[in-house]
């Protein structure tokens, strides 16, 4: 591995990534993690909510290795996949119309400008109108997996929520372990239109936006209120997605979600940016 590491960094609705193009094997496996959790440090390195790594697929355009701040692995992630989407095709990797290889299978992408499209994998073990015991409280809740596990809680009052303190104590619940769960809390705004706040698993807090966490909602909330596709969310970073989806009763289908994925700049990682602070 070189002492510096070319990379983008690169934003999807305020959810942020560290880019790299892994294809000539610029990041050493066995310093990966170290690497991950080095850069993804607020204040004192790049900052990011997560780390991609676009190497070579025999099968797609391009495979990615997608892993959260804390080093952990994600199966996937809808604001990441429309960053490495648009990162790919600026490199010449792919055109506007790609796929790539994910841990939940290939994922398709079509950009339009500075906004990307992609679909997502079939959703599966929902499960309506659950409760789940909090110790002093209850929470009724929906459940969903778009990739992911999802919680889904609705609120009528969104910005009263205590995303960090709620959203931490569900997604280490007992009842999703061991990998435990992402949790989502959903303010209806308008006809086909919500509002989302999300607590990520592997951030460790809120974030901006979930793009999983999106599809979550707006399919959940959907199904409860009877909507056609689309349904348009406002994110935590005021950015809108647009979830499209077909429905025939409980099950989805030709689910897709589109949104920004901007670049925010490009430069390279010096060692220094990942080594300890301390050394």
């Amino acid at each position: 591995m070189n002492n510096k590491i070319p990379f983008y960094k690169m934003s999807g609705s305020g959810n942020d990534f560290i880019m790299i193009d892994n294809r000539q094997g610029v990041v050493a496996d066995e310093v990966l993690e170290h690497l991950i959790v080095g850069a993804c440090r607020r204040r004192i390195s790049a900052g990011a909510d997560g780390l991609i790594l676009i190497e070579e697929s025999n099968r797609a355009d391009f495979r990615w290795r997608f892993y959260n701040a804390d080093g952990s692995r994600a199966e996937m992630c809808g604001n990441g996949a429309r960053c490495a989407a648009r990162f790919a095709n600026l490199l010449g990797i792919a055109a506007t119309n790609l796929s790539f290889e994910t841990d939940v299978g290939r994922i398709s992408a079509e950009i339009i400008g500075e906004r990307v499209k992609i679909g997502m994998t079939e959703p599966g073990g929902l499960e309506l109108d659950q409760r789940l015991n909090l110790g002093d409280t209850t929470v009724d809740y929906d459940y969903i997996n778009t990739g992911v596990p999802h919680v889904v809680i609705a609120s009528d009052e969104l910005e009263e929520v205590d995303v960090f303190h709620t959203g931490r104590l569900i997604r280490n619940h007992e009842s999703f372990a061991p990998a435990g769960t992402n949790v989502n809390f959903v303010q209806q705004l308008d006809f086909q239109s919500i509002a989302v706040r999300t607590y990520e698993r592997g951030v460790e807090n809120e974030t901006l936006a979930c793009g999983t966490g999106c599809v979550a909602a707006s399919l959940v909330t959907g199904l409860k209120q009877g909507w056609q596709s689309p349904v348009d969310v406002r994110t935590r970073s005021g950015g809108i997605l647009r979830i499209y989806f077909n429905r025939r009763k409980e099950i989805f289908s030709d689910v897709y979600l589109e949104g920004d994925a901007r670049i925010i700049y490009d430069g390279f990682l010096w060692e220094e940016a990942w080594e300890s602070q301390n050394t």
